[in-house]
């Protein structure tokens, strides 16, 4: 369910006919064009999808005489689609209008052309259907990745986000991140409406990053590409060293990539999180630095096995 007067204004949509609901019933994103509907065929008919109504549907509905077109809109209508919105700012026909107001279902106007008021339609009832969960942490635009810190309270999230975004950084979330999953493999956060911009500090209080670091140092959203796990040194356990073993985590059932940061006085972790941020970026590349440590040191050890077997040549 989508708050019709939050569609309205997201599309920046003219309305004719609110209708009786305050919310639209969208369960996909899918958008329907009843060129066959308004022809009287209403086999396999999606009305659960959003309703457009382009140049071509409106230019059949003007070449048919006032009863038949009465008649064919009222059958459209009688069925239960959640909106139907026209494109191109086109006139509505007073049938149309007046079916709509009978049978009390949204009737809305865009100036868009058809097409792109559809590409912008499916991808904002996307976002609106997306599945969503908040996490504890901070979501931070690193070099263009999205980095979210987790761990337990105070062991160093903000302050490692702020000394980012002195580094000229973009803060997306602290504390708490709305995250919602966009398709199968993307996840994207952002900060609650109430929080946003405002970053904690202990010892300091509350501060609002946009007011003092600029309007470059905040985003609205980003997607989650790694999560940092802060933890404190535990000396009993061992740390990868090298990056050959990859973990991943799962947020909404998408997998992500998992780094675990050990925090202990005197580590600099902005900058450890720049070259994690960085890293990604090369594997994402195609390039891996450990494997390629990995290969010159197979190949160095394939040279000198192969020079101790060469037996010494003979002096003649």
């Amino acid at each position: 369910m989508i708050p019709l007067m939050d569609f309205i204004k997201a599309l920046d949509l003219e309305y004719l006919e609110l209708g009786d609901n305050a919310e639209i019933a969208l369960e996909t994103s899918d958008v329907n064009r009843p060129g066959l509907q308004l022809c009287g065929f209403f086999d396999y008919f999606a009305t659960d999808r959003l309703q457009v109504i382009g140049k071509a549907e409106m230019e059949y509905l003007l070449s048919l005489e006032p009863k038949v077109r009465k008649a064919r809109l009222d059958a459209y209508m009688s069925y239960p689609v959640p909106v139907v919105v026209i494109c191109r700012n086109m006139e509505c026909p007073p049938e149309l209008l007046e079916a709509a107001q009978a049978h009390r279902i949204p009737l809305l106007r865009s100036r868009l052309v058809t097409t792109r008021f559809s590409l912008q339609a499916s991808s904002y009832i996307a976002g609106c259907l997306a599945p969503r969960i908040t996490r504890h942490g901070v979501l931070i635009d690193v070099f263009g990745v999205g980095v979210m810190l987790t761990g337990e309270s105070g062991v160093g999230k903000s302050e490692a986000a702020l000394e980012l975004v002195k580094r000229g950084h973009r803060l997306v979330a602290d504390d708490v991140v709305d995250i919602r999953k966009v398709n199968d493999q993307r996840l994207v956060g952002e900060a609650p409406e109430v929080l946003r911009h405002f970053m904690e500090i202990r010892g300091v209080g509350v501060i609002n990053v946009k007011s003092m670091y600029g309007v470059g140092a905040v985003i609205n959203s980003k997607s989650i590409d790694i999560v940092c796990h802060m933890e404190l040194w535990d000396e009993n356990k061992e740390y990868d060293r090298l990056g050959f073993n990859e973990e991943f985590t799962a947020i909404l059932g998408v997998k992500v990539p998992l780094l675990v940061l050990p925090v202990r006085p005197g580590r600099n972790l902005a900058i450890v999180i720049e070259v994690a941020a960085s890293n990604f970026r090369l594997k994402a590349m195609g390039y891996h630095g450990a494997k390629e440590l990995n290969e010159r040191l197979m190949q160095r050890a394939a040279q000198q096995q192969a020079q101790t077997e060469t037996p010494p040549a003979r002096p003649n």
